[in-house]
């Protein structure tokens, strides 16, 4: 099975022959190497090795953190420049994931899926990088994942029509609907034909037929979180530390499985935009916390599961070659297979008593006969007493006797060979220890086979040293480990036996598996129900936790008494809570305060809380509501970051752009201190304009700033509103100096805190003439800015009539007042309309 170092087997024409048996070539992993039958053609960067994963390993439950997705992306020409198809697949689980969109210049889609998807490996068209004429998309992918290895195949291998072939070969029937829904997509198509021949090439195996998931995946199901937002907010990765788990994923990750996790981890960067699934979601979190003992039954059954997905992987490839690795495999899975099957039935127990929809409807697809029948064809093989265990001896062991006796005489004979080169193994080292009066004991591992180990000072032994018969003597402490050459001739010995053992077990399991592939679909199923299952478990715990409340969905932003999850897990006392609101009449708030008042802390805040409620998660606050995001962007300053330069500036403008250029009615957009990588002239200029411009949307966009000026654009905004970080000042015991207190809180208007500078250059050693001189020029800029920006009457007037009608138009949406109560707050409302106009005859002067 080829799936090691890719510049190996290159090395080696034989190996790949890559003018004629293989039909998609790789690339040289060297600095420059060659597109594929195209020698003068080179690619322009270079490429990681392959390493790691291998789908023919004998454990089904590696760590589930390595990489193992391969992508194939492909692109329209000519008039269809801009529309891309993807196709996917990862390598511990049978499911091709397929999408085609259409994307505009920046391509922040196709980026922002490729990020989520954490691939090994990228494959794209050699005509994506032709001397001269790179693509911009290949540009792009190439800059943005330089630590992925990237391969290029000829442009006739993205076949559409091929695609489909092998879709309609491939796809079990659970999930044939998908030919309806991507027949005309020509271009997901096209990268399902190139991914799956390239994977049989690299794999050097073939998925059995009708055994793959495959699904379409469009990019309006989901938020959309571009992955600079997702860096900023450390939904998945700490930006100080990337093995840190002071992130989104770490505050709910308590999955107790690798599908559980993976499935959060993907739900944070994708959160879900349909309000009914999520309360469906929420409803079943609400049911685990109320019901104890179904959250910790479902717990325990769940912590039994291993990896389902990688175990489909593995039990529906092919190998092109039998060997003894290919035959341990699935043997082991086997034993894996039937260790999952024999969880069902405790897991429907654990949700008989279920009441909510979702739950229920998990209970029914667990009743599916297909369970029961893979069990029994397994059992009349398989010892009923074979099961999954921890420690490679007592795996082996299990590998060993799995198949019932009397099923093939050849086998049975083996094994009692195996067992008696063993009793010789533990009988010969008791001898020895007798021989040498030493505490020898039998160890094992997978690496050495059966060796020697013993506890003892070295003062104890003859001369300090180990008799001369004993060899690859290693010590650790007073523990030493080593050999001797009639052990390992015996080792040898065992493992002749086992191999046989695995061959004539490896016949015996794929005859079984030959008779079970038709039933095998339903541990798709299955695999979903036990991913989402963790994941609302680990939902409920996180609860437990802290005192997160329950969301719900309406045309508001509404969080009373929020407060910041992560900065909860990290601080010693719990976060200052602050509220918020946001309408579609106020859906913009302008928010001042001086540095580390927690301006930044805050607007994260709000952006963590909405994507943890469109996840089907409680969330911080003692009462929220929100209006589903469709995309969430970030653009996050540091407050302790002093130095600006033009690189700095540049990356502002590029991301501030990046919003514009993709933001909607129904975006939650945060930024944060623009334009500080610029003079303030060209600031303040730069916001005022980003803010004219998203004032002409209706999405919910919060803006901190340092440019006091900005505040009074709601003047001529009614839908602005300002708030501020407020600051304590208290002086000194000796009464010359003052300090600022920070409270963390949100309160209306803006900050009175101005001119931050100026306070710092008082308490620095600047002379006191020239400090003056600056407060009297402040003074009288700002008095000519103010002039300029009052309101008059006439703006306030236009403000309250559009503060009321938006208030009689929520009313008329959310209301669910009786006509008495209603009656009183409409009168509210007239009170507080009439309060907020001007009085008739006033001047200016008296406004």
């Amino acid at each position: 099975s080829y799936f090691g170092d890719k510049s190996s087997c290159v090395e080696n024409p034989n190996t790949l022959n890559l003018t004629s048996s293989s039909s998609v070539r790789g690339l040289n992993s060297t600095c420059v190497g060659k597109t594929p039958l195209s020698s003068s053609r080179s690619i322009c960067r270079s490429h990681t090795p392959l390493m790691g994963y291998s789908v023919t390993s004998s454990s089904a439950v590696s760590a589930h953190t390595v990489a193992s997705v391969i992508v194939a992306v492909v692109e329209g020409r000519g008039l269809a420049r801009g529309e891309v198809g993807m196709a996917s697949i990862d390598l511990k689980n049978p499911e091709m994931i397929l999408s085609q969109f259409a994307d505009n210049t920046t391509y922040a889609k196709v980026i922002t899926k490729l990020k989520i998807l954490t691939p090994l490996e990228i494959i794209m068209s050699n005509t994506a990088c032709d001397a001269g004429n790179t693509t911009k998309l290949f540009s792009l992918i190439t800059e943005h994942f330089k630590n992925v290895t990237f391969t290029t195949v000829q442009r006739k291998y993205f076949n559409e029509t091929k695609g489909l072939e092998y879709i309609e070969q491939l796809c079990a029937s659970e999930f044939s609907t998908i030919f309806m829904e991507v027949q005309s997509k020509y271009y997901c198509l096209a990268a399902a034909a190139a991914l799956l021949k390239y994977v049989e090439f690299i794999q050097n195996s073939v998925y059995a037929p009708k055994s793959l998931k495959v699904r379409f995946q469009g990019s309006e199901k989901t938020a959309m979180i571009d992955s600079s937002s997702a860096q900023n907010l450390e939904l998945v990765i700490n930006n100080r530390d990337s093995r840190n788990g002071h992130t989104l994923l770490g505050v709910l990750n308590y999955t107790k499985t690798p599908g559980g996790s993976r499935r959060l981890r993907s739900n944070i960067l994708e959160p879900l935009v349909d309000a009914e699934t999520i309360n469906m979601r929420l409803d079943c979190v609400q049911e685990l916390l109320q019901d104890e003992e179904l959250f910790f039954g479902l717990q325990a059954v769940i912590s039994k599961f291993l990896d389902t997905e990688q175990l489909l992987s593995v039990l529906v490839q092919i190998p092109k070659q039998d060997t003894v690795k290919t035959a341990e495999s699935k043997i082991t899975n086997l034993i894996y297979l039937k260790h999952t099957l024999e969880l069902v039935e405790p897991l429907k127990a654990a949700l008989r008593s279920c009441n909510t929809q979702l739950l229920k409807a998990y209970y029914n697809s667990l009743e599916d006969t297909r369970f029961g029948i893979i069990l029994e064809k397994i059992t009349t093989v398989i010892n009923d007493d074979t099961k999954y265990t921890k420690g490679c001896l007592s795996m082996r062991t299990q590998k060993c006797y799995a198949v019932k006796p009397n099923i093939n005489e050849f086998l049975d004979i083996a094994r009692r060979t195996y067992t008696e080169i063993v009793d010789d193994i533990a009988g010969m080292i008791t001898q020895l220890a007798e021989k040498y009066n030493l505490p020898m004991k039998t160890s094992f591992s997978s690496a050495r086979g059966f060796f020697i180990q013993m506890n003892a000072d070295c003062s104890t032994l003859p001369n300090g040293q180990l008799p001369p018969e004993f060899t690859k003597i290693t010590k650790m402490k007073n523990t030493y480990s080593f050999t001797s050459a009639d052990l390992i001739k015996m080792n040898e010995r065992c493992q002749e036996s086992l191999r046989e053992i695995y061959h004539m077990t490896y016949l015996i399991v794929c005859k079984l598996l030959n008779e079970i592939y038709e039933h095998i679909h339903c541990l798709y199923k299955l695999s979903d129900i036990v991913s989402m299952l963790d994941m609302l478990l680990s939902f409920a715990h996180a609860c437990t936790l802290s005192d997160y409340v329950r969301p719900e969905f309406t045309d508001t932003l509404a969080i009373k008494q929020g407060w910041h999850p992560i900065l909860e897990k990290i601080a010693v006392e719990k976060p200052v809570s602050n509220n918020t609101y946001l309408t579609e009449g106020n859906n913009f708030i302008i928010i001042t305060g001086p540095n580390m008042s927690g301006k930044s802390t805050y607007l994260k805040q709000i952006a963590l809380c909405q994507i943890m409620a469109q996840i089907g998660s409680y969330v911080p606050a003692e009462y929220c509501s929100f209006r589903i995001a469709e995309q969430i962007f970030t653009r996050i300053g540091m407050d302790d970051d002093i130095e600006t330069n033009a690189s700095t500036f540049m990356k502002e403008m590029k991301e501030i752009t990046y919003i514009i250029q993709n933001a909607n009615d129904k975006s939650l957009i945060i930024i944060d201190e623009l334009g500080r990588g610029t003079s303030a002239e060209e600031g303040i200029g730069i916001c005022y304009a980003a803010c004219e411009y998203l004032l002409n949307l209706k999405a919910f966009t919060l803006f901190a700033t340092h440019f006091l000026e900005l505040c009074h654009i709601d003047a001529l905004y009614p839908n602005v509103e300002n708030y501020h970080f407020e600051v304590q000042h208290v002086r000194s015991s000796a009464g010359n100096k003052e300090k600022i207190t920070y409270t963390y809180t949100l309160s209306k208007g803006y900050t009175e805190e101005k001119n931050y500078g100026l306070k710092a250059a008082e308490v620095s050693s600047l002379p006191s003439s020239v400090i003056l001189d600056a407060k009297e020029i402040t003074n009288h800029i700002a008095k000519q800015i103010l002039h300029r920006q009052k309101s008059t009457p006439e703006m306030m007037q236009q403000r309250a009539v559009y503060h009321l009608a938006m208030r009689l138009v929520q009313t008329a949406r959310n209301s669910r007042l009786d006509p008495d109560s209603l009656r009183i707050y409409l009168k509210g409302l007239k009170k507080k309309y009439e309060a907020s106009c001007p009085a008739p005859g006033k001047n200016d002067e008296q406004q």
